[in-house]
């Protein structure tokens, strides 16, 4: 059967085809350190790789919650840690001032004290992160508390704890509803800390002293309360330590496995990549041969 010159072309530039990609494909695997360049390269694999890909863009979205959640809590607990601070140096200066011994002026020494006590707790009780206010509820955007000129305080948030979800089901509140930090039973009771404090300072200006043993014994309701508070935000950060390091200990062993479907062996990879070019350069050499074979060459 005669062969064409239109055959030998066909076919020459069919197997140069196949040879040009194979070739391209080596040379990817090979620049990309990645084996997995289309659907039919390991169909099984490449869901694999998708799956984790998935896997570890979740775990990275928890890590981002959980570093935002220690921020938060850590803030917390340092806030209301000197809020008790303040609570207990308020309480020895009550001792001090209940006492038969001390007089009316002193009292009202000891009255500024306390205002800039109380002050500071309200600093204390607006603290913000990244311009986010802890201890609002979920309304962060507002300052929590107000001070008032008559050394009263108000309100601005709401009653709802910011939370971050840790887990698929899992989620921690870093946010409190400030009235349950604050304000216990509620705005104006006798564990309101702001009230304790507005009311010790109309004692102590009025040189009451059943008034300022009445704010003693309030202010170690509030330092109970306060010292649960602390123990909570404690908890919480302990919880958020052991699922960072979870997370951490599942982003490598995604890493891992990640690696063993995608990255070829490179070494073997470039012998690959050898044999492809000099399979190809072996083609073009007979190519060029074969195609001179025409009846032109002899006329």
């Amino acid at each position: 059967m005669r062969v064409s010159n239109k055959t030998f072309f066909d076919t020459a530039r069919f197997n140069l085809a196949n040879l040009t990609d194979d070739l391209n494909r080596a040379n990817m695997v090979v620049s990309s350190s990645n084996r997995l360049l289309k659907l039919s390269d390991d169909p099984v694999g490449l869901i694999q790789v998708l799956n984790m890909r998935s896997s570890l863009s979740n775990i990275e979205q928890m890590g981002r919650n959980i570093a935002l959640g220690k921020s938060w809590l850590a803030s917390s607990e340092s806030a209301q840690t000197n809020v008790q601070n303040l609570v207990s140096d308020t309480k020895a200066l009550c001792v001090q001032m209940a006492s038969a011994t001390t007089g009316a002026a002193q009292r009202r020494s000891a009255a500024k004290s306390v205002e800039n006590n109380l002050e500071e707790i309200v600093a204390l009780a607006n603290t913000n992160v990244n311009g986010r206010h802890i201890f609002a509820g979920l309304e962060t955007d507002n300052t929590a508390f107000t001070l008032n000129a008559d050394n009263s305080v108000t309100y601005n948030g709401d009653n709802n704890a910011f939370t971050v979800k840790i887990g698929r089901n899992a989620s921690v509140k870093i946010g409190e509803d400030g009235q349950t930090v604050f304000q216990p039973s509620g705005a104006g009771a006798s564990d309101d800390i702001f009230v304790i404090m507005k009311d010790l300072i109309t004692a102590l200006q009025g040189n009451d002293i059943d008034g300022i043993q009445t704010a003693m014994t309030n202010l170690d309701t509030f330092f109970d309360h306060n010292s649960g508070q602390i123990s909570d935000v404690g908890s919480k950060m302990i919880r958020m330590e052991i699922k960072a390091n979870v997370f951490q200990d599942l982003e490598i062993s995604n890493k891992e496995r990640l690696s063993e479907i995608e990255e070829p062996d490179i070494a073997e990879a470039i012998l690959e990549l050898k044999a492809k070019e000099f399979a190809y350069q072996a083609a073009l050499a007979a190519t060029a041969k074969v195609l001179q074979l025409s009846i032109v060459n002899y006329m």
